[in-house]
């Protein structure tokens, strides 16, 4: 119940994430592309041909699989304690939110520069962005946990490393535009 108080807006993705994960498997099966593809799977040709602009929303709250899911959350749950407490609710929720988006509009922009259409989904954009503004890790600590983070991403099959790497970089983009400090000139009357 601790966390709820301290961190409701970790513990709200969380839920949403994994009701969401429920409601795909029992209707047709998170590891099944075509019923992922129609819950809101990110799909290059869709989204640039047809205009299903929501995929880029949407599909940071799918997951291929149970070990998709329990590995993002178990590792937004760790960040998740150490950030919101730290940022607030609002700052964390818009580092989430923007900092997926960030990482599946530069996945999906490498794939349209590439010629590649992948079906794409997951909150690990978002849990990049995250990571990109821990507080209270130091740089080593966070460059530490984001190579091995991209290394088992790049040794699994399937991965959008992009997303991930993009996700990272809005992170760290985002925390400058929350957090740069304002000026206040005055003037000398």
């Amino acid at each position: 119940m601790e966390e709820i108080k301290k961190e409701p807006v970790t513990v709200l993705l969380i839920l949403i994430n994994t009701l969401i994960f429920l409601v795909v498997e029992f209707t047709g099966g998170s590891e099944n592309g075509q019923h992922m593809l129609e819950c809101g799977a990110a799909y290059a040709p869709l989204i640039l041909e047809q205009g299903q602009w929501y995929r880029m929303f949407s599909s940071m709250f799918l997951h291929f699989g149970a070990p998709h899911l329990i590995n993002n959350m178990l590792v937004l749950f760790v960040l998740g304690q150490r950030l919101e407490p730290v940022t607030g609710k609002i700052k964390f929720f818009l580092i989430y939110i923007f900092g997926g988006l960030g990482g599946n509009m530069l996945s999906l922009f490498l794939d349209m520069y590439a010629g590649n259409a992948s079906l794409s989904a997951g909150a690990s954009g978002a849990v990049f962005a995250v990571m990109g503004r821990v507080a209270d890790l130091t740089v080593r600590q966070m460059l530490i946990m984001a190579a091995f983070s991209l290394y088992f991403g790049f040794a699994s099959e399937g991965v959008d490393n992009v997303a991930h790497i993009g996700g990272l970089l809005s992170g760290f983009l985002i925390a400058v535009i929350l957090y740069h400090p304002r000026k206040i000139w005055k003037t000398v009357p």
